[in-house]
């Protein structure tokens, strides 16, 4: 008997139902993270979550309300993710859309949501919320590389000023 390939494996993104294109989210939390690029287009990912993301969880606070909440949190659509660059290397929507498969931690694969945790990839317990970080740009971190990020390493911000993902000043 031949078991049947999963739906990430047969179906386009665009073809997902909601709820499997829903699922295909690890839960990590790092999409949540700001971001600041500068005037080069470099872009630096820091260690401050959105405002609605539980950190103690890496879960939305507030997920079926969130974009009237945080007017720019993005919605990811397969169309929109196409032009996203800053999306985790780890990211199952970026993962499949370059055509590649789901890493044997991620939640589908495994059938355990703690399984993203236990491989190091969930932002759980190792960020700070925005309403306590101040100034971002001292919270650049290694995002979203190498975990955890030793003490006192940054990158070089290079040439100020930097901007948001969404192109307003920090």
């Amino acid at each position: 008997m031949t078991v049947p390939l999963p739906f990430w494996k047969t179906k386009t993104l665009e073809a997902m139902t909601t709820a499997e294109w829903e699922s295909l989210c690890d839960g990590c939390g790092r999409c949540c993270l700001h971001k600041l690029r500068e005037d080069t287009d470099r872009l630096h990912h820091t260690e401050v979550a959105c405002r609605l993301l539980d950190t103690a969880t890496a879960r939305c606070t507030d997920y079926p309300n969130r974009r009237s909440r945080v007017p720019d949190c993005i919605r990811l659509t397969p169309a929109r993710l196409r032009g996203i660059d800053w999306l985790p290397p780890t990211c199952a929507y970026r993962l499949l859309g370059e055509g590649r498969d789901l890493p044997a931690w991620h939640p589908l694969v495994s059938g355990d949501p703690e399984s993203v945790v236990r491989a190091g990839i969930s932002v759980r317990g190792r960020v700070i919320n925005e309403r306590q970080a101040g100034a971002t740009e001292d919270h650049i971190a290694t995002w979203p590389g190498n975990w955890p990020r030793r003490a006192g390493t940054r990158p070089a911000i290079g040439s100020l000023p930097l901007r948001t993902s969404q192109g307003k000043q920090p």
